[in-house]
């Protein structure tokens, strides 16, 4: 296949024809240039298309690859009126489910039939039925209601085949695929070969700087849609430097609300184009873009204003419309200071199409927090503020109708602008060339799809009769029985769900207007898609628990064995039970038709632990973390499963009796785990240890507030020599969960071996650094080392100043931070904390009438720690008789509190102490 793409295969990809049709007079062009001004019958009901879809057998028994006239001898005019054809179907499916206007062509128009004796059964009821049973794919039933399904079909098969001379196939294969995706459903995996067959293609529009950006950007609207986020950034960004968008997110003083006195910091996206647009330029005399694009504005706004859909008002008492920047220029160190952000020059649509593209990332990799809707908003007001075109514009509002949803001001004109985008889809306020002019550089929605978000924002706002009514014409009977569910009246969807299956209950408008003869219910039984019935048995044992693994295993074995749902509903079904190796085997079938799903790994990963296989856990963990990089749980378990492999011999769970810390299970939202690594074991590999760290590290990236995983991620950074981590992770402990538990937020033998691994090191930070240079006594490092002593000092002592200290009194937490203090010479302060520790201990908190004499006699040994520290340290004071009088008054303190215990036989090791220090006055 050549390398170098031809004329009509760019003016197929942009949707714009441009070529000389007087040296370009065949009818294959003429065709070809039909696709690209949108009429799409022209084409399909050419000669050359009635060719391809002759039909030799009139019962259709086969499928449709096999039963398309496909044999014709390869050849120029051959494989490109294969590929214009193929391009028409696709875009014909889309003006039908996605774009609108109305089509004026049927899947049974351009079929020819071969001669027969008897009328042909065939319908278009038919036809499009046996399309969507073909098009389910992975396990996954496609939408029932896609019309002109047929169309889709008959663009895959045609852009299947071999080309030799049109390298753009490859493109449209991608094209095919996204769109292929939106109809299942649940998303489903793609031959690794699709993408990495575009690197040649590439290639070959290096000089194409819009040809580049566009394959770019759907190459990643494709890993988005399969929840490979950061591969879609990658590529994002990477479209960005193709088509050369400058762009940032800086602040800018302006106002929000209409009383706002003062001007504060506004969010806003700075962003300036610099491809060369055709539009633009056609409305000027000039042909520098950058000039194109600013002189066709008058205040920031377009001369000629698009056909584009209503953006409505937001009429809000308080809200401003848009934000005001009553500054001309962005904060300063702003890159593109040039620019005003009140009056931004239009962007070109494909840039339009790389924000909107952005910002959807931007909601799939930030946390869950409130500056999620904050970073995407500056993105759809930057599109929404120049409208260049049909498609982008919908999809910009669509954007800014799901942001404003869950805010109270703007709720309101979230919904009804949603309903205004549904209502002008089949309206003729644009041209259909327009409309699919950028349709796959955008993740735009079907219709279905659109009306099914709708009901979803009734049903949010407790509107469930509207929803109901939505989904019911819709026939999405799932969401049907949970609105049934919603309205306490579970039995009707039971109900529903038994009728469909039975054939009581027909679901297309097409179906009912034919009556319900048993002659046309037979007929429809009989090309019902498998896929589908297989989900409304699963749904059926949703409903029926009693009943679940007979409904289960019957869409099992109605899909021939396909159905992922199925095996990831028995799965389901038996984890909850404690069927673990039941729940394996048929969680194993599940991830096998449709590895996509990650909640399917999670629990086959946790299956795998409950019966300690830990490496099928592992890897079913690995294959989450793949799929979602922010799903925390699974890379909390994916260390615990690296600390349990390599071990010698499998261990009974237990707390370590010496004092080990405990390692915390992740609070799961979905599945709780329970496996616990036993810290005692030694024969866990250094490595695995290692990758248990990198794991809980990637981990708490997505779940900052949990403190279980902090406490995991602590333990195995001190086991990996990571000290410094291992402080800032137990310093999140005591943050998060020191005001309910005091000082049992502290671990501390942590501690103790974070102040071991400082006080080490000689104190003098020059002695310090030579025993580093020298490797004297082992020290080799000590100085630069953040985990050891000078380096981790940077750490342990804001660890004591800023958090443990000021929250919880510990006495081992005092003697810690005393014997950091001794080390770095600041005698008075560690005397304090020495005395800190005493007061908060068992001496220190002992009342009188006291009756636990092992209370007593532990008591004991702590005054005689602190008269000790108290004789030690008092004498390197500047008042050096002060530590005494603290001595004697701490001594005669305690015997007060305790004379119920003059009778025990240490009664006299206090009253020898008392002598003691009464020689040393005299």
């Amino acid at each position: 296949m050549s390398l170098e793409l031809s004329a009509v295969e760019k003016a197929l990809l942009r949707g714009k024809w441009n070529l000389d049709t007087e040296e370009n007079t065949t009818s294959v062009f003429d065709l070809a240039r039909a696709v690209v001004e949108g009429r799409f019958r022209e084409v399909l009901t050419s000669p050359g298309a009635r060719e391809l879809f002759y039909i030799q057998s009139p019962t259709f028994d086969l499928p449709f690859d096999q039963a398309l006239n496909l044999k014709a001898p390869s050849s120029d005019d051959v494989e490109l009126l294969r590929l214009t054809v193929a391009v028409a179907c696709l875009h014909a499916f889309l003006q039908v489910n996605w774009t609108g206007p109305d089509l004026d062509i049927e899947p049974l128009d351009v079929i020819s039939i071969g001669p027969t004796e008897s009328p042909s059964p065939l319908t278009g009821d038919l036809l499009n039925q046996k399309a969507i049973s073909e098009l389910a794919q992975g396990g996954e039933p496609a939408y029932h209601l896609t019309k002109v399904a047929a169309f889709l079909r008959f663009a895959e098969i045609l852009l299947s085949l071999h080309y030799d001379r049109y390298p753009s196939v490859l493109w449209w294969r991608l094209r095919v695929a996204f769109i292929h995706q939106q109809i299942l459903d649940e998303p489903v995996p793609q031959p690794p070969t699709l993408l990495a067959s575009l690197d040649s293609l590439s290639a070959a529009c290096a000089s194409e700087p819009d040809l580049t950006g566009r394959l770019i950007l759907e190459q990643g609207l494709l890993e988005h849609q399969s929840s490979h986020d950061k591969s879609a950034a990658e590529l994002f960004v990477q479209a960005a430097k193709a088509t050369g968008l400058d762009y940032e997110l800086t602040g800018a003083l302006g106002k929000r609300t209409k009383f706002q006195q003062y001007d504060l910091s506004q969010l806003v996206l700075l962003a300036e184009s610099h491809l060369v647009d055709d539009d633009a330029a056609n409305t000027t005399s000039t042909s520098n873009n950058t000039k194109a694009i600013t002189t066709t504005t008058v205040s920031g706004e377009p001369e000629a204003q698009p056909n584009v859909p209503e953006t409505l008002k937001l009429n809000d008492d308080t809200l401003l419309e848009q934000t005001a920047f009553t500054s001309s220029s962005p904060t300063a160190g702003s890159r593109l200071q040039h620019i005003n952000p009140s009056s931004q020059p239009p962007l070109h649509p494909l840039d339009q199409c790389i924000l909107l593209s952005m910002c959807l990332n931007v909601k799939n990799t930030s946390p869950s927090h409130g500056l999620t809707n904050e970073q995407m908003t500056p993105y759809v007001s930057r599109v929404i503020s120049h409208p260049r075109n049909w498609s982008i514009h919908t999809m910009a509002l669509l954007l800014r109708s799901r942001l404003e949803s869950s805010r109270t001001r703007t709720a309101e004109r979230a919904t009804l602008q949603l309903q205004a985008l549904i209502d002008q889809m089949p309206t003729a306020d644009s041209s259909l060339p327009e409309r699919l002019l950028y349709v796959h550089a955008i993740p735009l929605p079907s219709k279905w799809e659109l009306e099914r978000e709708l009901a979803l924002r009734f049903l949010g706002l407790g509107v469930v009769r509207s929803a109901l009514e939505i989904f019911e014409r819709l026939e999405m009977w799932e969401e049907v029985v949970k609105c049934w569910g919603a309205l306490e009246r579970p039995e009707k969807g039971i109900t529903i769900v038994r009728d469909l299956l039975a054939g009581r209950k027909a679901e297309a408008d097409a179906v009912i207007s034919r009556g319900k003869l048993a002659g046309a219910s037979g007929e429809r039984r009989r090309v019902h898609d498998t896929a589908r019935e297989a989900k409304l048995w699963c749904l059926l044992g949703d409903l029926e628990p009693e009943h679940a693994v007979e409904h289960y295993e019957r869409a099992w074995v109605v899909s021939k064995g396909t159905s992922g749902r199925a095996m990831r509903s028995l799965g389901g079904f038996h984890f909850a039970r404690a069927s673990y190796r039941e729940a394996i085997e048929c969680l194993q079938r599940a991830v096998k038709i449709n590895p996509l799903l990650s909640r399917s790994w999670f629990i086959l990963g946790c299956a795998c632990m409950r019966t300690e296989d830990w490496e099928e856990a592992r890897n079913a963990f690995s294959r989450c973390v793949a799929i979602d990089e922010e799903d925390a749980e699974s890379w909390s378990n994916l260390a615990s499963m690296y600390l349990r492999m390599g071990t010698a011999e499998k261990q009974e769970e237990k707390e370590d009796e010496e004092g080990s810390s405990k390692w915390y299970s992740p609070s799961a939202s979905r599945t709780q785990s329970t496996a616990t690594p036993s810290n005692r074991d030694k024969s866990i590999p250094f490595e695995n240890k290692l990758l248990a760290f990198r794991a809980l590290k990637q981990g708490l990236k997505s779940s900052y507030e949990n403190w279980r995983m902090w406490s995991n991620y602590m333990v195995v950074a001190m086991d990996v020599g990571e000290l410094a981590e291992s402080c800032r992770a137990l310093g999140r402990v005591v943050e998060e969960t020191s005001a309910k538990v005091g000082a049992e937020s502290v671990d501390p033998e942590v501690l103790d071996r974070l102040v071991n691994a400082v006080t080490r090191a000689p104190a003098d930070p020059e002695e310090a650094a030579a025993a580093a240079q020298n490797g004297a006594d082992g020290t080799v490092g000590t100085y630069m080392n953040p985990n050891d002593g000078h380096g981790l000092l940077k750490s342990v002592r804001p660890l004591f100043e800023r958090i443990i200290l000021p929250r919880v009194s510990a006495p081992r937490v005092f003697r810690a931070w005393a014997k950091l203090l001794t080390w770095e010479g600041r005698w008075a302060d560690a005397l304090a904390a020495h005395l800190d520790g005493y007061r908060c201990g068992t001496a220190g908190t002992l009342v009188q009438g006291e009756t636990d004499v092992a209370r007593w006699r532990e008591a004991i040994m702590e005054v005689e720690d602190v008269v000790n520290v108290l004789q030690n340290f008092g004498p390197r004071l500047e008042d050096g008789t002060k530590w005494r009088l603290q001595a004697r008054s701490i001594l005669r303190t305690f015997m007060g509190r305790s004379k119920e215990f003059e009778e025990e036989p240490e009664w006299a090791r206090l009253v020898e102490l008392q002598e003691e220090l009464a020689r040393k006055d005299s």
